[in-house]
Parts: structure tokens; C-alpha cells; sequence
């Protein structure tokens, strides 16, 4: 998992395919959009704007993924995402792979963090996380799922 801002996006040590996934994802002003499905670079880079309130994290589930990044930039509200490492995703449902996402009901040694508007962060192919989570009471929120397929960082 990796974490930044958008004011820092420039040095922000990014791989060039991440920073430009999030620049062409930004210059489509997400924030104006209505939720749905968004082409940037056909089905290499797309992005899928949501908005909905936040959820005690017993009643979520953790997702991953393994053919692409997931960059989740916060728009508007408070988002307290879980993770963990690589390997770390426990009690797996099968893989959807045409949608490419597996569920999990656990994460061994799962980290938090705290999203305000502006940030983002980053899953790499096999990070669990779970999203939408509660930060003290329920809220609010929209955000950006910025989908890159990973064989771009190595292309």
C-alpha cells in the first residue's frame, strides 16, 4: 500500500503509468460526475466514481484483486480503509475473474489509515483492503477507484 496527496503528486515517487492513471482520472473531474463506469485509456485505465455512507467495518468485507492497481482517491467526506500485506487475506470467497475480485472476511495483522479529500492510496495486485469504513460515526462520502492494469508498470 502506498499513500499520498494530490498536492504531491509530482514527487510522489510514483511508477509514471500510476501518476498518469491519476492525472487523466483528476482532469475528468470525477467530482462532477454521477456515480458509474468511466473509460480513461479503454480497459487499461478506467475509473469507477461511487458515492455512498461509510459502514462499522464488521459489515464489510475485504476485497483484492490480481490483474490490476487499485488507486482509491477520496473526493468529499472521512474514509477509514483496513489492509494488510500481500498473503494476508483470510477466509476467501472464489475469485471472480471476468470482474477480477475475490472477497475475504479477515486480514492477518490489519493496519488502518485515514483519508481525507486529496488523498489517495494505492493496492497493488494481492493487498487486501477493505474500504468505506467508519471514521467515529457514519458519513458520506464519494470517491474515485482508479483501475490500472498492472502489466502496465512493467510494460
Amino acid at each position: 500500500m502506498i499513500m499520498g496527496e494530490l498536492q504531491s503528486l509530482a514527487s510522489s515517487g510514483l511508477h509514471e503509468a500510476l501518476v498518469n492513471a491519476l492525472t487523466l482520472a483528476v482532469a475528468a473531474r470525477p467530482q462532477e460526475k454521477a456515480p458509474g463506469h468511466y473509460e480513461l485509456q479503454g480497459e487499461e485505465v478506467f475509473m469507477n466514481v461511487m458515492q455512498f455512507a461509510t459502514q462499522p467495518p464488521e459489515q464489510k468485507k475485504a476485497e483484492l484483486h490480481e490483474q490490476y492497481i487499485d488507486i482509491q482517491l477520496l473526493l468529499t467526506g472521512e474514509e477509514r480503509i483496513l489492509f494488510g500485506v500481500a498473503g494476508s487475506a483470510r477466509e476467501c470467497e472464489e475469485m471472480h475473474h471476468d470482474e477480477d475480485y475475490q472477497l475475504c472476511s479477515r486480514i492477518e495483522a490489519e493496519q488502518s489509515v485515514v483519508l481525507k479529500p486529496g488523498m489517495f492510496v494505492v493496492f497493488m495486485p494481492g493487498e487486501p483492503h477493505k474500504p468505506g469504513c467508519i471514521v467515529g460515526t457514519a458519513g458520506e462520502i464519494k470517491k474515485v477507484v482508479v483501475k490500472v492494469r498492472a502489466s502496465l508498470l512493467t510494460a
